[in-house]
């Protein structure tokens, strides 16, 4: 068992373990908080990586604060570029490789990781999934000089970065299996809006098909699609999805389904250990967007401070960051009758219920001026 003094562990100094701590702080200035994180430690919007290229910001322009900034602001212990290896939930310990490290209260806010590219070919390492800011430094480094884009999939990801990269001055072409763009998120009008404002900045669009193979070439990378096609290119960006991380919950014992399984107050399998972000499993949402981890950092904060913290989610409307035809989505959690209204790029598609009550809704162009009026309606999430 761990001593009294031993410290909060946060396991992650992305937006869920920065966030939480600050928010720690506002009700307990002084319990010792250690955060141990894999990479540098920096404090950045992850968010932002995909809107880089539009505001020419390298990933030092991204960057708000380093390690020590942090340290010093919330007056914690943080040690970067450290993995953590082992947990061993029963002795209240984390481990280092061989080192140990006790804990009152453990927190994994690990966040998620890129699903594996598996394709063939020998182009490897001309693929980026852009998952954090040193992934955005490594990416934007090996476009120095370069023109041409593939990305792969056409997901919220995918489509961000199309804009983007089209606003930075690239030639960017999308392969995704899906035949729309934003599929699961946008009903096909609204998500034949956004194609269209892409297409209209120069995308192209090859939906319906997969990447086979990417080989080196004289000029690049040549591409192959599931329909013979070939596509040359420079650079590959993989934005086929992510998935919470689960190794070291497994190996830990506790509960784990699509994310480590926490109850309203964070909590997992285990009394003293929490999770939250796109690691966690909320009361079976996984709910990976920057809405509801802000939501669960004010709630857990509360909790770590002594004062038990149901988190509760409201309507958690998503904003895709596709400028040139800008969106705003509330999927629906169940079943109903889409009413679309679409005049151009302005869409408005509504779903209901048999009652009529709204389920979800999606909003495209200037239609996206309804989202406060229609968040009134909408029923929270967890209540």
């Amino acid at each position: 068992m761990a001593q009294a003094n031993s410290p909060v562990v946060v396991i992650g100094t992305g937006l869920a373990g920065y966030n939480l701590v600050k928010e720690f702080r506002k009700h307990d200035s002084e319990t010792p908080v250690l955060m141990i994180t894999a990479d540098a430690g920096c404090n950045y919007s992850k968010p932002m990586l995909s809107t880089g290229f539009t505001k020419n910001k390298s990933a030092s322009d991204l960057s708000m604060a380093d390690a020590g900034k942090m340290a010093d602001q919330l007056n914690v212990t943080i040690r970067t570029n450290t993995r953590v290896t082992n947990i061993d939930a029963s002795a209240h310990t984390v481990f280092v490789g061989e080192e140990a490290i006790e804990y009152s209260k453990l927190v994994l806010a690990w966040g998620a990781e890129p699903v594996a590219v598996r394709i063939e070919g020998n182009a490897g390492e001309h693929i980026f999934a852009i998952n954090d800011l040193q992934d955005y430094a490594n990416f934007r480094a090996e476009l120095e000089g370069k023109k041409r884009v593939l990305i792969m999939g056409a997901g919220l990801i995918g489509s961000e970065y199309a804009n983007d990269l089209s606003n930075g001055g690239f030639e960017v072409d999308v392969v995704a299996p899906s035949n729309q763009i934003l599929p699961g998120l946008l009903p096909e009008k609204a998500a034949s809006a956004v194609k269209n404002g892409l297409e209209g900045l120069g995308v192209k669009f090859h939906l319906g098909l997969l990447v086979t193979r990417a080989c080196e070439s004289d000029n690049g990378v040549v591409v192959e699609l599931s329909n013979g096609e070939h596509i040359e290119t420079d650079i590959i960006v993989s934005a086929i999805g992510l998935r919470p991380r689960l190794d070291l919950a497994v190996k830990a014992g506790l509960h784990v389904n699509q994310g480590v399984c926490v109850n309203r107050m964070l909590q997992t399998s285990d009394a003293d250990i929490y999770a939250l972000g796109d690691c966690a499993e909320v009361d079976g949402h996984v709910l990976l967007y920057v809405m509801p981890l802000m939501t669960s950092a004010r709630a857990l904060a509360k909790t770590l401070a002594g004062e038990p913290t149901d988190v509760n989610y409201g309507a958690m409307p998503v904003a895709i960051k596709t400028p040139v035809v800008p969106v705003v989505v509330s999927p629906p959690a169940q079943e109903g009758e889409w009413d679309v209204e679409a005049n151009g790029m302005d869409v408005k598609a509504l779903c209901r219920d048999d009652d009529g009550a709204l389920l979800g809704y999606a909003l495209t162009g200037a239609c996206v001026a309804d989202k406060l009026a229609l968040n009134k309606e909408l029923p929270a999430i967890l209540k």
